[in-house]
């Protein structure tokens, strides 16, 4: 007899991480009412934005890109390494973000930029990296403890555009406060039976999924695929379109199934560039030629901001019921933990 979500989320999910999917809303109506002292740095210009992080420390920066992408100033990069660009000087302000505070490749960095003596701000739950700010007064901006990483989004999203706001480089209250009602909307809907989540992810079992997104996507997708690899134990990859045009779209021409048992997943939206519109349309025809399957993921919210955040919350789910559909705990990181314990 079949088990059901319920009954495989019970098994499997071990921390209860369908809770804190239910909860993301909360972590994100939190980190915006928080506050972080920048009055010193409120009138700085700065030369150029460095974020680092890994993981799911990272994507934020990838995000924030696509967020604020046709409302940036300043030149902004994310540095996921132990070095900082040779560019980076007193004029560059870095973002250090590491959740639990102790990601070695972090703390190089923010030993680089106080060596480099450049405006630092600090996004993390503790940590050496908590411990060096303090003993350097820099400013700090809390999060709660207790989530892994990938887990905790809308603290360390929201955290990097709260500071963003601070700084008087984004104006985002509105946005936040429609992206926290929908977050709260859409966990109701996808712990409900037969939602579009689940059905996504009963459709992915046995396949590897190859996730296209173009443009204010490029981001999202790679959060999708990261999901994927951390939650549900899978192998999974990303590219963007117009590039996968001009080099991975003549690997489908060889296209084995029994090889390389893929499904197709198009993020899709409305306000992509008309060609790249027509790209998706044209290689779905090739795909279905090789006997392909493409699935469609959108979202129908107003704003292109909302939009984003919107698919970002139905992916988390997909990889969060793909997990357990097959059999493995989603908090499960045994490989990433035996990678640090070997490399201290």
């Amino acid at each position: 007899m079949l088990m059901t979500i319920h009954q495989l989320t019970k098994k499997y999910d071990s921390l209860s991480q369908i809770n804190v999917l239910k909860e993301t809303y909360k972590q994100v109506s939190v980190i915006w009412k928080s506050n972080i002292d920048l009055k010193d740095l409120k009138e700085d210009r700065f030369s150029s934005i460095v974020f680092c992080g890994l993981g799911g420390s990272a994507i934020g920066g990838d995000l924030v890109n696509d967020y604020l992408a046709s409302e940036w100033k300043n030149p902004f990069l994310v540095v996921r390494g132990y070095n900082l660009p040779a560019f980076v000087n007193e004029s560059t302000l870095v973002i250090i973000s590491s959740y639990s505070g102790n990601t070695e490749e972090t703390i190089s960095c923010l030993k680089q930029a106080l060596k480099k003596k450049s405006k630092i701000i600090v996004i993390t739950s503790g940590g050496m990296i908590s411990e060096v700010a303090k003993k350097n007064n820099l400013p700090q901006l809390n999060l709660q403890s207790g989530f892994q990483p990938r887990y905790a989004l809308g603290q360390g999203f929201f955290a990097l555009l709260k500071i963003l706001q601070e700084l008087r480089l984004a104006d985002e209250d509105e946005n936040v406060e429609k992206i926290v009602n929908l977050w709260k909307q859409k966990a109701d809907e996808y712990s409900s039976e037969n939602n579009l989540a689940l059905r996504t992810a009963n459709e992915l079992v046995g396949f590897i999924p190859v996730i296209y997104s173009s443009e204010f996507f490029a981001s999202t997708g790679y959060r999708f695929k990261s999901q994927l690899n951390e939650n549900s134990k899978l192998h999974a990859f990303h590219n963007v379109i117009p590039e996968m045009n001009h080099n991975e779209i003549i690997g489908w021409e060889s296209f084995k199934e029994k090889q390389f048992s893929a499904k197709v997943i198009y993020l899709l939206d409305k306000e992509f560039q008309t060609q790249n519109l027509k790209r998706f349309e044209i290689l779905k025809g090739m795909l279905t030629e090789k006997k392909v399957d493409v699935l469609t993921l959108t979202s129908n919210e107003t704003s292109k901001k909302v939009r984003i955040f919107d698919l970002i919350f139905l992916t988390d789910w997909i990889s969060f019921y793909l997990s357990v559909l097959r059999g493995f705990d989603p908090s499960e990181i045994d490989f990433i933990h035996r990678m640090k314990q070997q490399l201290t």
